[in-house]
């Protein structure tokens, strides 16, 4: 009988079992069965949001054709927290690890504090590896652990807010919940006859959106980009369009999330301003969600001192301050990337006078770039 001792040395050694509780961090897998258990992490998870979703994997990669690091921290077999990060490299702004380019929210969501603290740890390493100018963390509340300002390092820039309110089950509550001049537009759009449908196409809602921010003077997204969001989150993503009859005045694409509808690209013709149709669009928005059993309207986030910011809170929401904070690697500042800032001005006029059909061309080469 041989004994234990006796083994040939050669022989590999059997793997060390787990230790009970230790926290281990893994990049996020592109199989299926991975992403639906990413999902089911972060539809349980209370801080979690709709831009935590597994998707973005893909939206990041073959949208935008950014590199991601969708990392987690799994401790006894389970998922106990999630870290959804995208590489940011522009030729023009510099390069970021940033969770999450294109979406308002993002940052690290778990209720383990050291699963948290272990995702921290790797982002940051991940970060000086890759040697971007800045770490960034879209968090939507201070509570999901973002990093404490004494924390040195940290840069929290109070540049957004955003604008979150309860839906009652009943739609005539909810118009009576929108203050009394505001929702004299929205009978205004409802006097007008105006109307909505469920479009299950871009036909409508890319052309208005594309002349719409055109007239901002911002680049566009690609038409691909919304297929892709479309094809990605299905039945989570709808487009809503508003008609004067058989004219298209007004559209938006909306995300869903638990019981929450986050309308988060919208647009309007010249002619919506006149007839209502841009507050049509929001109301027939909130009155759809609630019949569909939402109880929470995400308005989006919206810059301070924006024409944006004064019209949610027109619509009786209080803005909330996104503490989003970031930690610089190898940038000596952090970019200000804002339309508000002066030196973009001359930019924007120019961006306006450019030939739509231009305009949509080059867009998507130049929005690719922004986050």
């Amino acid at each position: 009988m041989m004994h234990e001792a006796s083994l040939p040395l050669d022989r590999p050694a059997p793997p060390p079992a787990a230790q009970a509780g230790a926290i281990a961090v893994r990049s996020l897998p592109p199989q299926a069965q991975a992403h639906a258990r990413w999902d089911a992490f972060v539809h349980a998870c209370p801080d979690a949001t709709f831009f935590h979703r597994a998707g973005w994997q893909t939206v990041m990669e073959q949208g935008f054709g950014h590199d991601s690091h969708f990392l987690y921290a799994e401790q006894d077999g389970r998922i106990a927290a999630v870290l959804p990060l995208a590489h940011l490299r522009s030729r023009l702004f510099g390069s970021a690890l940033v969770s999450l380019p294109f979406c308002v929210y993002g940052g690290i969501a778990g209720a383990s504090a050291p699963a948290r603290q272990a995702l921290d740890a790797a982002a940051q390493a991940l970060a000086r590896r890759l040697g971007v100018g800045h770490l960034e963390y879209r968090w939507r509340e201070a509570r999901q652990g973002a990093p404490d300002d004494a924390q040195a390092g940290w840069l929290h820039h109070p540049r957004y807010a955003t604008f979150r309110r309860a839906l009652h089950a009943d739609a005539e509550q909810n118009l009576l919940a929108i203050p009394r001049k505001q929702r004299a537009v929205v009978r205004k759009g409802m006097a007008n006859g105006l109307h909505s449908a469920i479009d299950y196409d871009l036909q409508r809602f890319y052309p208005l959106y594309a002349a719409s921010v055109h007239r901002l003077g911002t680049p566009v997204f690609a038409r691909r980009h919304f297929a892709l969001l479309r094809s990605v989150f299905g039945d989570a993503c709808d487009i809503l369009t508003v008609y004067a009859g058989q004219e298209a005045q007004a559209s938006v694409l909306s995300f869903y999330f638990r019981d929450e509808v986050l309308p988060y690209y919208g647009a309007g013709s010249v002619l919506a301003r006149g007839s209502g149709a841009n507050d049509f669009m929001y109301w027939e928005t909130m009155r759809r969600a609630g019949a569909r059993g939402c109880r929470l309207f995400d308005f989006g986030r919206s810059k301070l001192g924006t024409g944006a910011y004064d019209f949610k809170k027109n619509w009786g929401f209080a803005p909330q301050p996104l503490p989003y904070a970031s930690r610089l690697v190898r940038a000596k500042a952090l970019p200000d990337v804002n339309p508000l800032n002066p030196k973009y001005a001359l930019f924007i006029r120019a961006w306006r006078r450019l030939p739509l059909p231009l305009a949509n061309l080059l867009g998507p080469h130049i929005v690719r770039q922004l986050g």
